[in-house]
């Protein structure tokens, strides 16, 4: 059988970071949406265009491909060849995600790509609009959240672990603007699905979220 698990949520819930481990512990592809965002953004940035010039990186899309692969068993990403997994994760990358997101065109560009491989291998796929645009008829789907406080102290820690120069104040009022772009944007925007499972993960640790997701996951496929 072929099943999907949608996980959808804001900025910092953690959830590439449990859809990582529920995959590898449920024996499931993980397609990790956010990242394919990223990449745009980080590509167009890096070619010298602002992500308000719609037009403009809509053009750029002509010239992008963009792939998932696993290396070593590790999902990362690729940019025209370029492995970028780890240059995409910075703040200011997160911005142009955002905004790059809410083009229509871009979504579009990338729909094709999430929608064949969950249609051909079991997923747990997660980003903004999983549960309610790419994957409508997924299996079982959950709506990841905590306080944009929790998540941002998250994030900060990310970023300071790798020397990133940015301040929790930063990381916090940039979680702040993303959440409202991302839920006010025209296309696609950032709701629950309403037939999706809210799982607020605030004070929680990365094991008990993993646990309290997986049981919901055996309840839905018991079903």
């Amino acid at each position: 059988m072929i099943y999907a698990i949608a996980i959808d949520g804001p900025a910092g819930a953690g959830k590439s970071t449990i859809a990582k481990i529920l995959a590898k512990e449920l024996e499931l592809i993980y397609v990790d949406t956010g990242a394919l965002y990223r990449t745009i953004g980080y590509y167009v940035t890096s070619q010298g265009i602002d992500t308000a010039d719609t037009e403009a990186v809509v053009a750029a899309l002509d010239g992008l491909k963009v792939e998932l692969k696993y290396v070593e068993g590790v999902q990362r990403v690729f940019a025209n060849g370029e492995d970028v997994s780890d240059l995409i994760r910075t703040p200011a990358i997160s911005m142009a995600a955002s905004a790059v997101s809410a083009i229509p065109a871009v979504r579009a560009y990338l729909l094709d790509t999430q929608r064949s491989i969950a249609a051909t291998h079991s997923v747990v796929m997660d980003g903004r609009d999983i549960g309610t645009v790419i994957l409508p008829d997924a299996k079982i789907k959950i709506f990841l959240s905590a306080s944009p406080e929790s998540r941002a102290q998250r994030r900060f820690d990310e970023l300071q672990a790798k020397g990133d120069p940015a301040t929790y104040e930063e990381v916090l009022a940039d979680m702040i603007k993303r959440d409202y772009d991302d839920s006010h944007r025209a296309i696609a925007p950032l709701k629950q699905a309403e037939d999706a499972i809210p799982v607020d993960t605030s004070g929680e640790t990365l094991e008990q979220s993993v646990a309290r997701m997986k049981e919901i996951v055996y309840k839905k496929l018991a079903e």
